[in-house]
């Protein structure tokens, strides 16, 4: 399959005892597929897959692929620390109808270069399905690098890569490189410049509160080739960007945009701790002068003198 385009990781919304709120996984589905989303991912990052027993995440799986029913591609997250566990769970994943997995480096293990070549060929010739790596060292405390990229891209299987380093010289490399690996936006901040060096896609967080924002940044730059209107979208939307990457806090942030946008959300589980008044009130600041600059581009209306969208630019203290 061809990853690309506008790929939410879903947020798993809990009911108040800490449960599993199905009804509400199938509105937070429905609501992204209404949007016109490209595809979905399914126990990512922003799923909280990390808190959830291996039963959760495998009955995530089932279900979503019922309320998916093929509208769009669904994709698995597959992270773990034991290689077992991963092709475990890919094979659950390709049991329930997946259209592909995303595959971490194993965390807290911290392989070299070459163990984690051989953990990713093994998970591949046990599961055989599309993967999309995810190069997360921020969480997982490992990076792949140039090695890891040289030897298992010569496996058609490994079709694209979620770039979540932060490095820059990492995207040049990836985009310059390997470009039979499609390159994905893994790092929010920087989504103007990913679709600047040829990304095909975008796996967002704040895509499950902000779809339509983050599908104008992609049909702008990915699709119409118009970077300065790239430029003016990128510009309402980094306030938010920022508070997610470097906030602290990110799924907290993405579940309550999600409340304050009449979504089901509920709390995250524990060890994280819902943000504090202080937080919410921000991000609702943050939110509210976004929507006034999108709407602004929208219409059609010049930025002013510094080219700017008038969006002041609002940290949340973790």
């Amino acid at each position: 399959m061809k990853f690309s385009g506008i790929v939410p990781p879903v947020i798993t919304p809990f009911k108040d005892d800490g449960a599993v709120d199905y009804d509400g996984f199938a509105a937070m589905i429905e609501h992204l597929i209404g949007a016109s989303v490209h595809g979905l991912v399914v126990g990512g990052t922003t799923g909280e897959y990390y808190a959830q027993t291996t039963a959760e995440r495998v009955e995530l799986m089932r279900f979503a692929r019922e309320v998916i029913n093929g509208r769009v591609p669904m994709i698995v997250g597959i992270g773990a620390i034991r290689t077992e566990d991963c092709i475990d769970f890919g094979l659950a994943a390709r049991e329930h109808g997946a259209d592909g997995i995303l595959m971490p480096s194993p965390y807290y293990a911290v392989p070299t270069q070459l163990e984690l070549i051989n953990h990713a060929l093994a998970v591949d010739r046990a599961v055989d399905l599309p993967i999309m790596l995810y190069n997360y060292p921020g969480r997982t405390g490992t990076t792949m690098q140039r090695e890891f990229f040289e030897r298992v891209g010569r496996s058609p299987n490994f079709a694209a890569v979620k770039e979540s380093t932060g490095d820059i010289n990492q995207l040049h490399m990836l985009a310059r490189e390997f470009p039979h690996i499609e390159l994905i936006c893994g790092m929010d901040d920087q989504a103007l410049e990913f679709f600047a060096w040829g990304a095909t896609g975008w796996v967002c967080a704040g895509g499950n509160c902000l779809p339509a924002e983050h599908l104008a940044l992609y049909q702008a730059v990915a699709v119409e080739n118009d970077i300065v209107k790239g430029r003016r979208i990128m510009s309402a939307l980094m306030p938010f960007m920022r508070i997610l990457e470097q906030g602290g806090k990110l799924i907290q942030i993405v579940k309550h945009a999600c409340e304050l946008q009449g979504l089901p959300a509920g709390s995250v589980r524990k060890p994280l701790r819902p943000l504090f008044k202080d937080e919410k009130r921000e991000l609702e600041m943050t939110l509210r002068t976004l929507k006034h600059a999108m709407a602004r581009i929208e219409a059609g209306e010049t930025p002013n003198e510094s080219g700017r969208e008038g969006v002041n630019v609002i940290s949340l203290n973790a």
